[in-house]
């Protein structure tokens, strides 16, 4: 292979013999010879620089980027492992959350519950899967038609209610704390006071449980109450609102809704529908938060004893 600047120097002297055999004027020229004196030239240029340049760099290849090794996968491991979503998540939790619940009302009339006496209640009646409550004077209430004791801690009761017209309270639940009774009050005093009624001998108006919620006409609803063996604790739809420590405390019912024991639930100068309206007992692992030994808890059972009262008010609201 040439060394390039040997190749540059032949080209060049080349070029200078050209020139000295060419040496005249260029207005003695033709215009023929002045087109073959430029030709050469570039003829001359382009010897230079294709002498220039190795000749293995014309013809190389580009070289190919080196190809990664790709692991070897066992059959199992080809499969691909859809991670659990959100929307699934969802789904599992919602139906942990409906685990146990037992209706409340049966699917028409009112068998094993009664309309409330207060003396100048509302029409009750049934459309559909739901209950109507008119207005009252002021209020209109169902409750267990049976004296017998129903479920006194550990259970939650959940029922869905709108106001259709009105502007007091939307649901009055009153329920069982152990031998005592309490009433959830949602939309009271005016239509937007919550809080339990009454702690202490103070009604949902003058106790710590008080809140305040805007509770729009012609839109549902959820209300939960929670009875455990140490708190009382209630949910408008998703939100805990209440949660009430029973230790140290005295819970009761106010004279107007004496009627409503041991379960009821009424509506003040207001028509109210109801709808889904149900209990359950609480899954062991809701009640963990006792402080009774390992040993107490064993000892006991789930289910009341044959014949007792809880036994056949249970089996009235399956």
């Amino acid at each position: 292979m040439l060394d390039w600047q040997d190749s540059t120097s032949s080209g060049l002297r080349t070029m200078e013999r050209a020139a000295e055999r060419h040496c005249w004027a260029p207005t003695e020229l033709g215009l023929t010879q002045v087109n073959s004196f430029w030709t050469f030239l570039v003829r001359c240029a382009l010897t230079v620089i294709a002498v220039s340049i190795p000749v293995n760099t014309l013809f190389a290849q580009p070289e190919k980027p080196p190809v990664a090794e790709q692991p070897v996968r066992s059959p199992a491991s080809s499969v691909a492992q859809v991670p659990a979503t959100d929307e699934t998540a969802d789904k599992e939790k919602s139906a942990k959350e409906e685990e146990g619940w037992r209706s409340l009302l049966p699917e028409k009339g009112l068998e094993g519950w009664e309309v409330t006496d207060f003396g100048s209640e509302g029409e009750v009646r049934r459309e559909g899967e739901q209950l109507i409550l008119e207005m009252g004077d002021p209020l209109t209430g169902i409750n267990l038609k049976k004296p017998a004791e129903f479920a006194k801690t550990n259970y939650e009761v959940s029922v869905e209610c709108q106001r259709m017209d009105g502007n007091d309270f939307l649901c009055g639940l009153t329920f069982p704390i152990g031998d005592e009774f309490c009433s959830f009050i949602a939309g009271g005093w005016g239509g937007g006071l919550v809080g339990l009624s009454s702690i202490n001998g103070m009604d949902a108006s003058e106790n710590s449980s008080s809140s305040y919620t805007n509770f729009e006409n012609g839109k549902w609803y959820k209300f939960r109450v929670r009875v455990d063996e140490q708190e009382v604790r209630a949910w408008i739809d998703d939100k805990q609102v209440i949660r009430q420590e029973r230790e140290g405390y005295e819970f009761s019912t106010r004279i107007e809704v004496y009627p409503s024991q041991p379960l009821g639930l009424c509506v003040f100068r207001s028509t109210v529908a109801i709808k889904d309206f149900k209990w359950r007992p609480l899954p062991k692992e809701k009640t963990d938060e006792s402080t009774e030994s390992p040993e107490a808890k064993g000892a006991k059972t789930d289910a009341p004893p044959a014949g007792s009262k809880q036994s056949v008010i249970e089996k009235s609201v399956e």
